[in-house]
């Protein structure tokens, strides 16, 4: 579900998960403050999964670059709901909530994560190069938190761990209208048959 006031008091504890997931995996996170949570399930940009009253499960999104870009970020599942499809399934649902408030903009992330990855091309992001991404500095400067930070900024911002994805829907349309054309050629065909 979108997240609201009434889920507040899970920040410390979804804060908690995606850093000892991230000590876990080894791998570097952007950190945000219990106050950037919170603005986010203020704002209805993020989602929430519980189980009863339990924290399953958590993603937020980000708009950079003048709304042009769009991150899915934060996503986490703690250990107990892992490998049910949840997170598959609040991606999705961030995704979704992202292409309806934004839907010209593109959506983006940097994973380190196989299945983050495995979800995304599922989603229709493709691999792309730092390049391709939002020049906002804000969002660069969310790395900072990052162990791998200075992997960034050693390579002027062109390669680090994490990989980037993006969604374009412009690129995204024009293999739908690609298809219909296909579709539609081959039913004229069929038609004067």
């Amino acid at each position: 579900m979108v997240a609201d006031e009434s889920h507040l008091g899970y920040v410390d504890t979804i804060l908690d998960t995606i850093e000892a997931a991230a000590k876990v995996r080894g791998t570097g996170i952007a950190k945000r403050s219990p106050e950037y949570i919170k603005q986010k399930i203020r704002e209805g940009k993020a989602i929430i999964a519980l189980a009863g009253d339990e924290f399953a499960g958590f993603c937020y999104i980000e708009t950079w670059g003048d709304k042009k870009y769009v991150a899915n970020s934060g996503l986490i599942v703690p250990e107990k709901f892992r490998g049910h499809g949840l997170a598959k399934k609040i991606k999705k649902f961030s995704f979704d909530l992202s292409r309806k408030r934004y839907p010209d903009a593109k959506l983006f992330g940097l994973t380190s994560g196989a299945a983050v990855m495995k979800i995304n091309t599922e989603l229709g992001y493709a691999p792309v190069t730092f390049a391709d991404l939002t020049d906002d500095e804000a969002f660069w400067k969310g790395c900072e938190g990052c162990v791998n930070f200075d992997v960034l900024t050693r390579t002027n911002r062109r390669y680090c761990i994490c990989t980037a994805m993006l969604y374009d829907p412009k690129k995204e349309k024009k293999e739908e209208e690609k298809k219909r054309g296909i579709l539609g050629s081959i039913l004229d065909k069929l038609k004067k048959k």
